[in-house]
């Protein structure tokens, strides 16, 4: 059996609007577009990356809450590009949980949490 651990995530949100600002102004440095693929949601994706970020308004009719321990993780390239988005999420409103830095001799990275409270972390690994 041949498969990946994950292609795609999602995090909830109460204001899908919201959301797609923040996000679209964030990922717009790494070249990702968005799409709707219906009234709930909105995607992210990088032209010739089959990976996909999304934002869902809960299909539960719940208001969507932020678990805890779960984070999304955003490989980059360098860590220069690490710091960049994670001064660009600051710069969007996301609130604080690590500034940049070594964490191990391996990972580099920083964290936030975007305006609904999931949290994101940005890291170059090596």
């Amino acid at each position: 059996m041949n498969g990946k651990i994950a292609k795609y995530i999602t995090v909830g949100t109460n204001d899908l609007q919201k959301a797609k600002a923040f996000y679209d102004a964030l990922f717009e440095e790494l070249g990702a577009s968005s799409f709707p693929p219906n009234d709930r949601s909105f995607f992210w994706q990088i032209k010739g990356d089959d990976t996909i970020f999304a934002v869902f308004v809960p299909y539960d009719g719940e208001l969507a809450t932020v678990g805890n321990g779960n984070m999304t993780g955003i490989s980059l390239d360098t860590t220069e590009d690490v710091d960049a988005m994670y001064a660009k999420a600051m710069e969007l409103g996301a609130a604080d949980e690590g500034e940049p830095g070594q964490r191990v001799p391996t990972f580099y990275g920083a964290y936030v949490r975007d305006p609904d409270g999931n949290k994101l972390t940005f890291y170059k690994m090596g």
